[in-house]
């Protein structure tokens, strides 16, 4: 019961992360095709996954395609009634709901003016007052989600939930731009950037090297505000492994960790590694073993 998954540039398209989280983070198999964005490589890819016209969009195991992302959470969360995509009690999954909707249809500001790039950092955006309104209105949401149900754990609900997936770019926005928040969001900001998945989109967008030159912005950088990953870098072979962690394949790619070195059945999987060693389980697992 594998389902596919059409996304774009994982490093600048939040609405694929979104999407992708749905299947990441509550354990529902899922096959991922990728397409570049503003590309005639997108378009084929959509043209599989017909008639949704935006990534993401998912086929279901039956052949049902399904677009737009609120569809595709409450699709799961029908199918995978204990996989816990939206949170048990009626008052805080009602909440849930209501906060999903008004992220899919509101905060046109803080989205149009710091579109998600998780590969730069800024020090300092210069917010226009829009989208101090924007954050504004967030911090009022979040605290009365934080408050009423989410004592149980880092989420907004206590327990991850969609409602987490959906408000993960955007506190990917507020940690890329250094925005101006109260503690108790940069918390929650913090929550999304130690998160091992998310960490893992980051590292494959980073393997995916592709950069889309609208996403510059004239601010001066500074280092990703995230934790500092394990530092490794790419090597030549022999490896002390002869088949990928991933795939079971024979290795042809290498990197250097802790004065050995490790293989990959291809630059991808070795390159999604490279950028953090140790949110990858299958690795981890291997090098620790």
């Amino acid at each position: 019961m594998t389902y596919d998954l059409a996304i774009g540039d994982r490093s600048y398209s939040s609405w694929s992360l979104r999407g992708w989280l749905f299947f990441e983070k509550f354990g529902i198999p899922v096959k991922v095709h990728t397409g570049i964005l503003y590309s005639d490589d997108l378009q084929r890819l959509l043209s599989r996954f017909a008639p949704a016209r935006q990534v993401p969009a998912i086929r279901t195991p039956a052949g049902e395609v399904i677009g737009e992302s609120i569809a595709i959470a409450e699709t799961l969360a029908e199918r995978y009634p204990d996989a816990g995509l939206w949170p048990a009690d009626p008052s805080a999954r009602s909440m849930a709901r209501y906060m999903v909707a008004e992220m899919h249809a509101g905060f046109r500001d803080l989205r149009g003016d710091c579109p998600m790039n998780l590969l730069k950092s800024y020090q300092d955006s210069k917010p226009r007052p829009e989208v101090l309104a924007d954050l504004a209105r967030l911090e009022v949401i979040w605290s009365q989600a934080r408050d009423r149900f989410g004592a149980e754990g880092p989420w907004l609900f206590g327990r991850y939930s969609a409602a987490d997936a959906f408000f993960a770019p955007v506190a990917m926005r507020i940690a890329a731009y250094n925005l101006p928040v109260s503690q108790k969001a940069q918390d929650y900001v913090e929550a999304h950037l130690a998160d091992p998945a998310l960490r893992r989109w980051r590292a494959m967008g980073k393997a995916e090297n592709l950069e889309q030159p609208s996403y510059r912005m004239p601010y001066v950088e500074r280092p990703w505000p995230g934790p500092s990953p394990m530092v490794a870098i790419v090597a030549d072979g022999p490896s002390i492994n002869q088949a990928c962690p991933y795939s079971g394949d024979p290795v042809t790619d290498f990197l250097r960790l802790n004065g050995k070195v490790w293989g990959f059945c291809n630059p991808f999987c070795r390159d999604k590694t490279l950028h953090d060693p140790e949110v990858w389980t299958k690795f981890m697992a291997m090098i620790n073993g």
